[in-house]
C-alpha cells in the first residue's frame, strides 16, 4: 500500500513538472517531455538498488509493472526533438498554476491589442476624412492699381522706402514672421507714415504676389522704376587726369545678371551706369532683389544710340575700353591684360551681351580691349566667364588705383 502512495505522489510531481513544459512546447513535445522527465527519476534509483526506489525488498514486487503501466522507457528519451531539448533542472522555478486562465488572459490581450490597433486606425482614417472635408480658407482678393508691380525682398523694400524714386500703393506683410518682428514692425511704421495701407497675409498670398520668388515675408505694391534718358542727363566737364569710370552694358537680358552688376558697380564706386535701350533687360523687381537694392540706390541710364554716345565721349576724351575673351582676341584693337591697364583719365568700360559679347561696331570704337587673365589652361568650352563675375573683376582692377 505505501508503494501505491509513492507511485501515485510521483506521478502527481512528474505531472506538476510536465505542466511547466507545456507553455514553450507543442502538445506533442509536452507529452515526450513528460515521458522523459520519468525516465530521469528512474535511471538514478535503478543504479542505486535493483528495485528501482532504494527502498529494499518491499517494493521488487511492483517493478516489473512500473513500465508497462507508464509506457516508459529508455527510449522515450531518444523521441524528443533535439531542436527543443528541455532543462535539465528545474530548481529554482515556480510552478505556473492556472495555466488555462493565463492562456485565455494571453489571449484577451491579444484581442484587445488587436481592436486598440483597429480603433487607432479608425481614428486616424477619420482625422483624415475630416481633413479632407475641412473647407479651404477663401483666397484673399486684392485689388491692384494699374500699371503697378510688386517689389519683393526686405532691401529692395526698404531702400524703395528710404529713396522715394517710386509711388506706394500697398504694403503686405507676412502675418506670423516671428522672427523678423522687429523689421516687419519697422515697414508698418514706415507705410503708416508714408499713408500707405498696410495687410498682414498668409504666406501663400505672398508667393502669388511674387510668383513664387523669394520674398522674405515683404511685399510692396509700387509704380515702376525705369532707367533715365542719357540725352537728357546732365554731363559733367571733368579734365583729361579726373578719374571717373562709366559702366556701359550692351543689350543684357538675363535680369539676375543685370542684377549682379548693378550691385558690383554700387560696392566698387561706378559714377554712371549706362545701358542700351534696345535688347536690354528692363529694371524689374527681379533685377532689384538680384542687386540686393541697388537699384534702388543707383541712378541708372540709358541710350538709344549706343555707337553715337561712344563717338561723343571719345571726342570729349574719355577712354573707351572694351572687354574680350581670350578666345575672341582680334589684330584691328590692342588687347591687354586687366593688370596691366592704367586708370589716368575719365574711362568708358563697356560690356556685352552673355552670349555674343559686344557688337562688332561697338568693338571698332573701343580704344583698347581688357582680358581677364586666367589662373590655368583652360578647355574649350569654358573659356569665360559669366559677364556678371567678369564685371566685378575688372571694376575691382580699375577701381583698386583710384586715388583717394
Amino acid at each position: 500500500m505505501a508503494f501505491v502512495v509513492v507511485m501515485v505522489q510521483i506521478f502527481k510531481f512528474n505531472i506538476w513538472k510536465a505542466a511547466r513544459l507545456s507553455f514553450p512546447f507543442s502538445c506533442n513535445s509536452h507529452f515526450r517531455a513528460v515521458r522523459h522527465l520519468l525516465a530521469q527519476e528512474k535511471e538514478p534509483s535503478q543504479s542505486s538498488s535493483p528495485t528501482g526506489f532504494g527502498n529494499g525488498g518491499n517494493s521488487h514486487h511492483h517493478c516489473s509493472h512500473e513500465l508497462p503501466i507508464l509506457g516508459l522507457g529508455d527510449a522515450a528519451a531518444r523521441v524528443i526533438p533535439k531542436s527543443h531539448p528541455p532543462p535539465k533542472s528545474y530548481k529554482g522555478l515556480t510552478p505556473q498554476k492556472n495555466l488555462r486562465w493565463q492562456w485565455k488572459s494571453r489571449k484577451r490581450s491579444t484581442e484587445q491589442a488587436a481592436s486598440s490597433s483597429e480603433e487607432f486606425r479608425n481614428l486616424r482614417e477619420d482625422d483624415f476624412s475630416k481633413e479632407q472635408k475641412r473647407p479651404m480658407p477663401k483666397p484673399m482678393s486684392i485689388e491692384r492699381t494699374k500699371g503697378s508691380e510688386i517689389l519683393f525682398g526686405i532691401a529692395p523694400c526698404s531702400l524703395a522706402f528710404s529713396q522715394s524714386k517710386r509711388d506706394f500703393f500697398q504694403l503686405f506683410l507676412k502675418s506670423d514672421s516671428s522672427c523678423t518682428q522687429p523689421v516687419m514692425e519697422e515697414f508698418a511704421q514706415r507705410a503708416k507714415a508714408c499713408g500707405v495701407p498696410v495687410h498682414h497675409v498668409r504666406r501663400q498670398v505672398l508667393d502669388a504676389l511674387c510668383k513664387g520668388r523669394v520674398h522674405q515675408g515683404v511685399c510692396l505694391e509700387v509704380t515702376p522704376l525705369h532707367p533715365s534718358s542719357l540725352e537728357e542727363a546732365e554731363t559733367p566737364q571733368v579734365g583729361l587726369g579726373t578719374q571717373l569710370i562709366w559702366l556701359v552694358l550692351e543689350q543684357i537680358q538675363d535680369p539676375m545678371n543685370l542684377g549682379a552688376v548693378l550691385r558690383s558697380a554700387y560696392f566698387l564706386g561706378v559714377d554712371r551706369v549706362v545701358t542700351s535701350q534696345k535688347d536690354s533687360c528692363p529694371l524689374t523687381p527681379t533685377v532689384s532683389k538680384a542687386s540686393a537694392g541697388a537699384m534702388e540706390v543707383l541712378e541708372v541710364y540709358s541710350t538709344d544710340n549706343l555707337q553715337r554716345f561712344l563717338k561723343a565721349k571719345t571726342e570729349e576724351g574719355w577712354e573707351v575700353i572694351g572687354t574680350v575673351s581670350k578666345s575672341e582676341v582680334e589684330d584691328k584693337v590692342p588687347v591687354i591684360s586687366c593688370l596691366e591697364f592704367h586708370w589716368n583719365k575719365p574711362t568708358v568700360l563697356v560690356l556685352g551681351n552673355e552670349g555674343y559679347g559686344l557688337s562688332l561696331k561697338t568693338r571698332s570704337l573701343c580704344h583698347r580691349m581688357l582680358i581677364i587673365p586666367p589662373g590655368r589652361t583652360l578647355q574649350p568650352g569654358i573659356e569665360s566667364l559669366n559677364v556678371s563675375v567678369a564685371t566685378g573683376i575688372l571694376l575691382h582692377s580699375i577701381c583698386s588705383q583710384k586715388i583717394k
